[in-house]
């Protein structure tokens, strides 16, 4: 069943704060921009969504809605993806393993995207697919509230793709059992007819044992030596690298210091890893990598992180930066890129760099603000 979801009011950012640092975000953004026929509205409608004047955000299949400036009802529609287009992305995503495991990872991989396209499955919206409606009198298309809605979602997208799934018509949940359910069909075994096993005759169940110790409802107090709390977050740690293998087929091997980083950035442990707790929720194992280790990229990343950054500049010379192995600086903020392809930025706090946001695999969108 497909649930709405709720995100509470975005607060006023700070100056200088910018929309869609995903690439698919930027996506999102685009076709907003390159709908609109009004720049003007455009720039009223950034301004409404930095400063607050967009209330909380409910996303359910097919639309994005919230009241803005407290008054007007404002409403984006989307169009879903019908049954057929979404086997054949669900055909895309069990393809491959790491697909689903990115998606969970609240990554959104191009060559899903792409795969998608091939198939002829639209899941990026594209110029016109937008369609916003407010009780505003302003006739705008979009209007400043529609605007601002669209620019405050492409916060949401940037931190988790399924967001876009869902408008597109099918939530995390859904994608999930549809997944499972696909895989049933190559692991069941032949079963027996319900009749035929009642008709066999069912033998009576042995007499159940004498309880020794008398029931208490009381919880049994901890063994000598055994910190609960540390259980608990074992046990949930567990859990939750259990569903990873469950959803992913894979399991990645962690280093004791990396799994340390994990559990204090799962757990809100207070280990005195803060800027490695940062680096990890930013981009997890590469991340962690990025923050603790230089090393020298294959020379066409390099090349080709350079020529995003003089497409982004459109003609003009991009800002100088300061070079070294894999990080690039331009004054207090560095860009490091990491093995896994993308750019983590960092900015510097009394001498010293702390991750500063989630990576991207195009630096120019870090440099912009």
């Amino acid at each position: 069943m497909n649930a709405v979801r709720g995100f509470p009011a975005f607060p006023p950012q700070r100056a200088g704060a910018r929309f869609a640092t995903s690439w698919w975000g930027r996506a999102w953004v685009k076709a907003l921009e390159d709908t609109s026929l009004d720049q003007g509205l455009l720039r009223k409608g950034r301004a409404y969504a930095k400063t607050g004047q967009v209330g909380p955000i409910a996303v359910s299949p097919g639309r994005i809605a919230a009241v803005t400036e407290s008054e007007y009802d404002t409403v984006v529609r989307v169009e879903q993806l019908t049954d057929a287009e979404w086997e054949r992305f669900l055909d895309q995503v069990a393809a491959k393993a790491g697909h689903i495991a990115a998606l969970l990872d609240r990554d959104m991989p191009h060559e899903l995207v792409e795969a998608a396209e091939d198939a002829a499955v639209p899941l990026l919206p594209a110029v016109g697919d937008l369609e916003p409606e407010c009780s505003c009198p302003d006739w705008g298309h979009p209007c400043k509230h529609a605007a601002a809605l669209c620019y405050q979602t492409s916060w949401l997208l940037d931190a988790d793709p399924f967001v876009l799934l869902l408008m597109r018509g099918r939530g995390e949940q859904d994608l999930i059992e549809a997944l499972q359910r696909r895989d049933l069909p190559a692991r069941a075994a032949p079963g027996v007819p319900a009749g035929e096993a009642f008709a066999l005759g069912v033998p009576p169940l042995p007499a159940a044992p004498p309880l020794d110790v008398p029931f208490s409802p009381l919880p049994l107090e901890p063994a000598p030596g055994v910190d609960v709390a540390a259980l608990k977050v074992l046990a949930a740690s567990a859990a939750s690298r259990a569903r990873e293998v469950l959803v992913s087929g894979r399991l990645p091997v962690l280093t004791e210091y990396q799994d340390r980083v994990r559990l204090a950035a799962a757990h809100d442990l207070d280990l005195g890893l803060e800027a490695a707790v940062r680096a990890w929720r930013f981009g997890g194992a590469d991340g962690l990598d990025a923050l603790e280790t230089s090393w020298t990229p294959p020379k066409q990343d390099l090349a080709r992180a350079q020529a995003l950054l003089e497409s982004a500049w459109e003609g003009e010379q991009p800002p100088r930066l300061e070079t070294w192995r894999n990080r690039w600086t331009l004054g207090s903020l560095q860009l490091r890129y990491g093995r896994d392809g993308r750019w983590y930025p960092f900015t510097l706090r009394e001498g010293e760099w702390w991750p500063a946001g989630p990576p991207d695999r195009d630096p120019s969108a870090l440099l912009h603000t």
